[in-house]
């Protein structure tokens, strides 16, 4: 219990929030607006976490994750940026990406007809199958991404989500039945699976967003990521830190205290509520709402919370999943280079594993973001997956020829298949998962959350509940988790379930 004299010196919030990532965001701006008095503690100096935009040398970087959908009207991030008012100058942009690999440059149109008939096209005399799988991938995509965007529809449901649930039961059949199974088995089902093109776009697709490839990606989360592209898919001015940035200038508006520098080191139950032991001083928090990987969790909790085995088992999960080499390149852009942002998927050998430099994903600033790089160049975030599970077995030494030998592959592969932008490299600064453990505290350097991999256990987590009481966990670690928009839901659906347990008036979370 906590002593008079603690009690008597800390602050006291209805919900503490740990970590400003967009899981972070998401909760605290669903709770902010139902009235609660919220409090967001950041160990940066900037929000988003692995979706923030850092500087270093005078130029402006994409940390990890550089694109989000859900700006498309009527989307989460465009109904907060038009609620709030926010100053986010950002590109729809079309193509979203280009997919390079041996023999195939393949611009992936926001437009999906126009896509799928380019993907037809390739296809040959299995085009009219492509067309038929990308019909039914469509319905799939539907159907789960309106679920996913009203916290209505997510358990726990009351009256309201429950009836609508029970009209919708004819649109359901086709993702029930292939929950469970893997992406490749739908693929194989429609006679496409050997379709090199578009299976090449799936397995960088799932690589980039379920975290895994094509036949080992549960299915329903597998078809509904495909749609990804054509779903609002905004490159935010200056960084996608822009959009965390926005969203923080609301959470002012809204009466929030987000605290830069101000880590949290130990969570202590205190009554029904928290005691929340951070750099500048202890908090009384009746909730806490944590959006950091559970291995960081289970370390501010005491060796002796009941908390305890369910985020070894979480932990144990994400442990399966991945860490990143990054390239930070400083470029003066060819003379053909088109004004906006431009994101490349560079492939060198389709037939390997996307993951230690086969793989790369890269991200190339506007001309017209200010502040960036000097007038006349442009910044690019380079990205590889790096297994996990590896990573751990190595000795600091072998760690660090490791990922020198990857990131020289990744110069090799920027080179071959975007030869026009490695002409003009002039500054390249390196990432390893050891350098994103130290500037954001994710033990590991691990990203990405858990990967999607087939089976029953991916709904697990669909319900909302406490990790303890009035202690919740969010990000890309928790349902549906993932991207910046999935996290940003994540939160909200926390939101949703926490306001009623804190007594808080109801309020449409969308609208």
């Amino acid at each position: 219990m906590t002593s008079p004299e603690a009690a008597e010196k800390s602050e006291a919030v209805d919900v503490l929030v740990v970590g400003a990532g967009f899981g972070g965001l998401g909760a605290a701006m669903g709770l902010a607006e139902r009235g609660a008095k919220v409090m967001v503690c950041e160990l940066l100096d900037y929000p988003g976490g692995c979706a923030g935009t850092f500087e270093r040398k005078g130029l402006r970087f994409d940390a990890g994750a550089t694109l989000s959908s859900g700006f498309a009207a009527g989307q989460l991030f465009d109904v907060w940026a038009r609620r709030y008012g926010l100053d986010l100058p950002r590109t729809l942009l079309d193509p979203v990406v280009e997919l390079r690999a041996p023999g195939l440059e393949l611009a992936v149109s926001a437009d999906r007809e126009v896509f799928v008939e380019r993907m037809v096209a390739l296809a040959g005399e299995r085009g009219a199958a492509v067309r038929r799988f990308f019909a039914y991938q469509a319905r799939v995509a539907e159907t789960l991404w309106q679920v996913l965007g009203d916290p209505r529809l997510l358990p726990p449901l009351g009256v309201g989500g429950t009836l609508a649930h029970l009209s919708r039961i004819g649109r359901y059949l086709p993702v029930a039945r292939w929950m469970g199974r893997p992406l490749l088995a739908v693929l194989a089902r429609f006679g496409v699976a050997e379709v090199a093109p578009l299976r090449l776009f799936c397995d960088a697709v799932c690589q980039i967003t379920v975290q895994c490839p094509a036949d080992e990606a549960e299915a329903p989360f597998a078809l509904a990521t495909l749609d990804y592209f054509f779903r609002g898919v905004a490159h935010v001015h200056g960084g996608i830190g822009e959009l965390a940035r926005g969203l923080v200038d609301a959470l002012t508006g809204l009466g929030v205290n987000v605290c830069y520098h101000r880590p949290v080191r130990t969570l202590t139950p205190d009554g029904s509520g928290w005691l929340v032991q951070t750099r500048r001083g202890p908090v009384r928090a009746r909730a806490v709402v944590a959006n950091v990987l559970p291995q960081a969790l289970r370390a501010m909790l005491p060796t002796s919370s009941p908390a305890q085995p369910r985020l070894d088992r979480l932990a144990a999960e994400v442990e399966t999943g991945w860490g990143a080499a990054m390239l930070y390149l400083l470029v003066r852009p060819p003379a053909e280079a088109p004004p906006h942002a431009h994101h490349l998927e560079l492939i060198d050998d389709p037939s390997a594993p996307l993951i230690e430099g086969n793989h790369l994903f890269a991200s190339i600033s506007g001309a017209d973001e200010p502040g960036r790089a000097p007038p006349g160049y442009r910044v690019i975030t380079v990205s590889t997956h790096l297994p996990a599970p590896y990573l751990r077995t190595l000795s600091p030494a072998a760690m660090s020829g490791y990922i020198a030998g990857v990131q020289a592959r990744m110069r090799d592969v920027f080179a071959a298949r975007a030869p026009e932008w490695a002409v003009g490299i002039e500054t390249v600064m390196t990432a390893s998962p050891r350098t994103f453990e130290r500037y954001t505290r994710r033990p590991g350097g691990l990203v990405g959350g858990v990967p999607r991999r087939a089976g029953l256990h991916n709904y697990a987590g669909a319900w909302p509940r406490p990790i303890a009481p009035n202690l919740w966990l969010v990000g890309d670690s928790v349902f549906p988790g993932q991207s910046t928009l999935a996290t940003a839901l994540g939160g909200l659906r926390v939101a949703e379930a926490l306001a009623g347990a804190l007594g808080l008036p109801a309020r449409a979370l969308r609208g």
